[in-house]
């Protein structure tokens, strides 16, 4: 799908990367989806990359808002691939 077509109830894939520490554990609380920390050599706060299909731009920003409420800094988030409709 080329990406002009994306819609807000176009489902895609995302990958989300917050400052902070999050491990398998909140994948239930994500709807299944993939969770991924690293460290970040000398700094204390590791990097987590959230990445997975989601049904549409309501569902991310649902993602979104969770992680704001659990004061999880923002570094990225990108639309990685798109799903045929």
């Amino acid at each position: 799908m080329d990406p002009k077509d994306l819609r807000f109830e176009t489902p895609a894939i995302y990958t989300v990367r917050v400052v902070g520490f999050l491990d398998e554990r909140w994948s239930g609380c994500f709807g299944g989806l993939t969770i991924k920390a690293e460290s970040t050599g000398d700094d204390d706060r590791p990097i987590t990359t959230i990445t997975g299909r989601m049904a549409d731009q309501a569902t991310l920003l649902g993602l979104l808002n969770a992680l704001y409420n659990y004061h999880f800094p923002l570094l990225s988030l990108e639309c990685q691939c798109l799903e045929e409709l």
